[in-house]
């Protein structure tokens, strides 16, 4: 009988399967204007990855303001409506079925979104962190929703 375990290196990952009424969406997460789903992977790997779903909670008033991670490796892939970033200076539109490597440190800010906004978002390590970074330059008034 197999745990379902596979050895990494020295530690340990273990299979994973959540559906989705088996983690809540929560307003606890880095930004209260968003809700997010924990998917499992964190617990699985042991923190070396989080997967989490993100979704549009609140009109974008202010955005996340200028920030950049200190993580290793970050995607998001959009699985529902839209949203615009600044990445350094340019602004970038992602929308439905797009993917987006953020590549280390890179100075983004996301400022505007769909309502029904959601995306899947991986990154290494689990608990990476943010940093406030000095604006590049302005940012676009975000869509009022009606």
């Amino acid at each position: 009988m197999s745990d379902l375990s596979e050895p990494i290196g020295t530690s340990t990952t273990t299979f994973s399967h959540v559906k989705p009424g088996d983690t809540p969406w929560r307003s606890d997460g880095l930004r209260d204007f968003f809700l997010y789903r924990d998917l499992g992977v964190a617990k699985a790997t042991g923190g070396r990855v989080i997967a989490h779903l993100v979704k549009a909670n609140m009109a974008p008033e202010k955005g996340t303001g200028w920030h950049r991670h200190e993580a290793d490796f970050q995607i998001v892939l959009m699985t529902k409506g839209w949203a615009k970033f600044m990445y350094e200076d340019k602004v970038t539109l992602v929308e439905a079925g797009d993917c987006v490597h953020q590549r280390p440190g890179i100075v983004h800010y996301l400022f505007d979104y769909s309502p029904d906004m959601e995306y899947l978002e991986i990154v290494s390590p689990a608990a990476f962190g943010t940093v406030d970074a000095p604006p590049p330059c302005d940012v676009p008034i975000p869509t009022p929703w009606d």
